[in-house]
């Protein structure tokens, strides 16, 4: 009587799969069941509070870096969310009006109160540059706050936008809002395509595997070494970046 169809794929399976198994444990390195953890065998951070009380967070490395390199499109009338650090840092003397934009009062900072995902009252085309960090994570509607913010860029301005892609959960912001999303580049390239369209957009994934390990767990950016922090694969995207320029 012949085997076919699955019984012949089981039968294979039976004879093949234990030998397998032999091999996986006797070539992967380092060995499986022999992986020297640390101190990082634990349930418990090292940090929970993102490596602030460390040094650097690493999210921030990439953040900085990226505003760094496109610090001359941080000019003009700039608008920035809960507070213009970052206007200030990267923008300098090319910046000649610096807004800050909260959703509710009590901000000293704030010169606009008004929420991403309405607006209403904020005139069109008013800002050359939006820097945007780390806050669409935050927004239920995060789509109401992009088209929010193509409406308020005038033509050619730029918003600088960064969002989290592997990424431990804000307990503060979660009690107070909500933290609702985490990104990949495929899904916000989807979120431009919609908000901006027919608009020029480069949209890039930070990280690797031990940078995203090290930030879930706190470790601070002081405590990687450069080249260990400038590695960039795409299967561990730590941090999305985005430059989009309003098409005029």
């Amino acid at each position: 009587m012949s085997i076919t169809g699955r019984g012949l794929k089981d039968a294979v399976w039976r004879f093949v799969g234990p030998l397998r198994q032999k091999i996986i444990h006797y070539t992967r390195r380092p060995p499986v069941g022999r992986i020297d953890w640390g101190g990082l065998r634990s349930m418990t951070p090292v940090s929970r509070d993102w490596g602030f009380d460390r040094g650097t967070p690493i999210d921030r490395y990439y953040i900085e870096q990226f505003l760094s390199n496109h610090s001359s499109d941080i000019r003009g009338r700039v608008l920035e969310v809960a507070n213009n650090t970052y206007t200030e840092r990267y923008g300098g003397e090319r910046v000649t009006k610096s807004d800050v934009i909260h959703p509710t009062t009590g901000n000293p900072r704030a010169t606009i109160v008004a929420d991403l995902t309405d607006a209403r009252d904020v005139s069109d085309a008013l800002f050359d540059c939006i820097i945007c960090t780390q806050t669409l994570q935050l927004i239920f509607d995060f789509e109401a706050a992009m088209t929010t913010m193509y409406r308020l860029l005038r033509d050619r301005g730029v918003l600088l936008l960064t969002v989290p892609g592997i990424s431990q959960i804000c307990r503060e912001d979660m009690a107070i809002s909500g933290d609702y999303w985490r990104f990949t580049d495929a899904s916000l390239r989807r979120v431009f395509s919609r908000a901006f369209p027919g608009s020029a957009c480069e949209i890039r994934p930070h990280g690797n595997v031990l940078s995203s390990t090290a930030f879930l767990h706190g470790i601070a950016t002081e405590e990687l070494q450069d080249t260990e922090l400038a590695a960039h694969d795409p299967q561990y995207q730590l941090l999305l970046t985005a430059r989009a320029e309003k098409s005029a």
